[in-house]
């Protein structure tokens, strides 16, 4: 009796770990082979697509310098991908969010709270033969008036090239493409947090940065908020209800959906979107309605002015 136990014990567990040795073998396949985003670039809502307000890209536009080996076909991968050597400290880096009556506002400097590379990249930097940013990373002046609990628009709108949202990690958020209309994240060079300059100095990410930090502290194994879009709802992280993984085919057009989220601190049904590993990556268009922002500050030395880089967005 006491075998027939025990046997059973045994199988149950080498059930289990086969089963999460399988999840994780699933999860990381998904991960390492990502489908490329170049031409999915739509003129209204599609889930899948970004619904970019500019719709005419100039391919000789400045970006990467050549194509990576990590892109195969129509796929990418990720894990094969070079990255932006250097592990630069920002000391100085300031956000603050506050909550005035109905608004929220959202003021920082720019500057990540987290280590990022060496910008501009080094000719001796093996990711200079794929990109040449000569970005510099700079203060800037962000100042953000946001709805404190946005609402849903009856016209969903176009992202704009340039800053989408802001996140908690001191971050400006820019869409998925490039200058030239291409995948950004495949295409161009990051450092190990995903993230570069643009030509006035602006550190910003594309896609979903390991260096945020998501405790998952939401109901059920949700993922935490990570940021806001320039429409006020919440940017959270790659997890979803029950704490399953989101994919895009799990949102809706604009990257998101709604349901019961932790927001200041209460339990509310709201739209919020999310990031996810593949393409769109985050905002595919704005549920709310956006407020308008300036081009990028630069905050540097009178001395010396910000890189001449060409078109806004890298």
């Amino acid at each position: 009796m006491f075998k027939s136990v025990m046997l059973m014990g045994a199988k149950s567990a080498l059930a289990f770990l086969m089963m999460y040795w399988f999840a994780w073998l699933t999860s990381a396949t998904a991960h390492d082979v990502l489908p490329l985003g170049d031409g999915k670039i739509s003129n209204g809502p599609e889930a899948g697509y970004l619904f970019a307000c500019q719709q005419r890209f100039n391919p000789n536009a400045p970006g990467a310098h050549r194509r990576g080996d990590w892109i195969k076909g129509d796929e990418w991968y990720p894990a094969q991908k070079v990255t932006v050597d250097g592990a630069v400290a920002w000391p100085n880096a300031k956000i603050e969010i506050t909550v005035e009556g109905g608004r929220r506002i959202v003021s920082a400097n720019n500057l990540p709270l987290h280590e990022t590379g060496m910008f501009p990249i080094r000719r001796d930097d093996d990711a200079y033969r794929y990109d040449r940013n000569p970005g510099r990373i700079e203060e800037q002046i962000i100042l953000l008036d946001l709805p404190r609990v946005p609402k849903v628009a009856n016209t969903l709108s176009c992202v704009p090239m340039g800053m989408i949202g802001f996140t908690l990690s001191g971050a400006a958020l820019y869409n998925a493409v490039d200058a030239r209309g291409n995948d950004a994240p495949a295409h161009e060079i990051q450092d190990k947090c995903n993230g570069h300059p643009q030509q006035t100095g602006q550190y910003h990410y594309h896609n979903y940065s390991d260096c945020q930090t998501d405790t998952r502290s939401q109901a059920g194994g949700h993922s935490d908020l990570l940021g806001y879009a320039l429409d006020g709802f919440g940017i959270f992280g790659i997890y979803g209800e029950q704490g399953a993984e989101l994919s895009t085919s799990d949102l809706d057009a604009c990257h998101g959906h709604s349901h019961d989220v932790t927001w200041d601190g209460v339990a509310t049904t709201l739209y919020h979107y999310h990031f996810t590993y593949d393409y769109p990556y985050t905002v595919g268009c704005f549920r709310g309605t956006p407020i308008r922002t300036q081009t990028p500050r630069f905050l540097g030395p009178p001395d010396r002015p910000p890189p001449p880089f060409g078109a806004p967005p890298r």
